[in-house]
């Protein structure tokens, strides 16, 4: 027998960023595990995933909120490592329903850890965000800036989120890594697996794929009074790959025990920064699609700019983004033909 394929699991691993990282996985020879509820996901998802790699991942249905269903799957389960991205994400639902996001995101973070320390699994990565940075004084943003009051429910989670990981890390076995994302967008080029919204998006791309393709009459643009070069918001977009091949590399930092603090924390960003209006027409011009867009007032709970730093990750991961803006909006383009078709 020679070396037994580290078993990962990938908590939401059928959602938009779980379900290209666990390809990403099973592309570099780890054995997948993925716990996902369907509550923002569907399971035709694990068929997208099975095409790509020919393989096809073991998925248990299980809501995290249930806390024994935790405990028995950790139970009869071999894991070296999880990969957390099981979350409640829309910023503006947080605000409407800051219990459901505390509960979701929170309490189940709590009955993954506990379970983890139970059984000794000892390698966490955890799905955080720049929104823990808030509005940055310093642009671009680096590890060390300090991580503003949330503007939501949301963003507060994964700033809790980040302290009970650490916190734990100091009296546990635990060793984590905080990656901490800014705005992943795009799809695997094969077309099997991209971004699935349910309902209106909350995302900037969705919607603008969705109004190309007509399923949407008109792209708001939340504000072009911003400080900024041309009014609009500015933000740091990462193709879904790139972030997914990042999660590897992490991955690979604390099984091979080479993580210098038991908690890091990493950019994962392309370190540039584009406004509403760039993407708009980064779009119009890879795609050759117009889009129809009108400016409204800014939206509650964002903020003028954020791009990152990605220094540290390229430097300390060894892991640098490859694949451009209009790489992501094309493919993005290219999976919301596909999907509007079938």
């Amino acid at each position: 027998m020679g070396n037994q394929p580290k078993r990962i699991l990938v908590t939401g691993g059928l959602g938009f960023i779980g379900s290209h990282t666990v390809v990403e996985l099973q592309n570099d020879g780890y054995e997948v595990v993925i716990i996902d509820d369907l509550s923002n996901s569907k399971i035709e998802v694990l068929d997208g995933i099975t095409a790509i790699t020919n393989n096809k991942p073991e998925y248990h249905q299980i809501d995290l909120k249930n806390k024994q269903a935790v405990a028995d799957f950790f139970a009869n389960q071999k894991i070296d490592g999880v990969i957390h991205f099981a979350a409640s994400k829309a910023v503006g639902e947080s605000v409407e329903q800051p219990l459901k996001y505390y509960e979701n995101n929170i309490a189940t973070l709590v009955y993954v850890l506990q379970e983890m320390v139970k059984n000794k699994v000892n390698h966490f990565i955890f799905s955080s965000s720049c929104t823990v940075y808030g509005q940055a004084d310093v642009l671009p943003i680096t590890e060390s800036a300090p991580t503003k009051p949330a503007e939501s429910p949301y963003g507060n989670t994964k700033q809790i989120g980040e302290e009970i990981i650490a916190e734990t890390t100091k009296v546990e076995e635990l060793n984590a890594i905080a990656l901490r994302y800014f705005n992943p967008i795009g799809a695997h080029e094969s077309t099997e697996i991209g971004e699935l919204p349910i309902g209106v998006p909350q995302n900037l791309i969705p919607f603008v794929t969705q109004t190309a393709a007509g399923i949407r009459e008109t792209l708001s643009v939340f504000g072009d009074d911003y400080p900024t070069p041309d009014g609009t918001a500015v933000r740091d977009y990462i193709h879904v790959v790139d972030l997914a091949k990042a999660h590897i590399a992490a991955l690979k930092r604390l099984l091979d025990k080479i993580n210098v603090q038991k908690m890091e924390y990493f950019n994962v960003g392309t370190g540039k920064g584009s406004s509403v209006l760039d993407v708009i027409k980064a779009f119009e011009k890879s795609t050759g699609e117009k889009l129809n867009y009108k400016i409204v007032g800014r939206r509650e709970g964002d903020i003028t700019s954020a791009y990152a730093n990605t220094t540290k990750a390229n430097q300390v991961l060894g892991w640098k983004s490859a694949l451009t803006l209009e790489d992501g909006l094309e493919s993005a383009w290219k999976w919301q033909c596909k999907v509007k078709s079938q």
